[in-house]
């Protein structure tokens, strides 16, 4: 039972600081953000965390890197269709950039992504490591 309420405690916090973090960048270049933000900036940070626990603590970094890309647009597509289509609330819409989804998505944001997730990657890694007492992190990069 301790085991579990300490993982979920350790989620918690992981989910907030990924949450605050994702909707701070959002303030930072549109001016405004959602709650929709935070919570998809909490499962996205959670999600790229547990990539280490999914696959081998050996996963390159930029392999890592595609896979949080991935996750992230993931994430902000279901939440598009729940919020921008479903129920209509008008968030964001990407229909006049190229290669975008249902307006949901794009290309370009995948590729942001790709290069803001070190950040995501190491923060994660190191909070787990100081914070939480997990292994130190080490990475190769290919």
């Amino acid at each position: 039972m301790l085991i579990t309420y300490n993982r979920f405690l350790k989620h918690l916090f992981l989910f907030l600081i990924g949450g605050f973090i994702y909707g701070g960048i959002e303030i930072l270049f549109r001016g405004y953000s959602h709650i929709s933000m935070f919570l998809a900036g909490g499962i996205c940070f959670i999600l790229i965390g547990l990539i280490n626990t999914v696959f081998s603590r050996d996963i390159a970094f930029i392999s890592q890197m595609v896979i949080s890309a991935l996750i992230i647009t993931a994430v902000e597509f279901v939440f598009g269709l729940v919020v921008n289509v479903w129920l209509q609330l008008d968030v964001w819409d990407y229909s006049d950039m190229p290669y975008n989804l249902l307006g949901q998505i794009c290309i370009m944001f995948t590729i942001i992504w790709f290069f803001l997730s070190p950040l995501a990657i190491l923060l994660d890694d190191y909070l787990r490591y100081y914070i939480m007492g997990e292994e130190k992190p080490r990475y190769k990069i290919f």
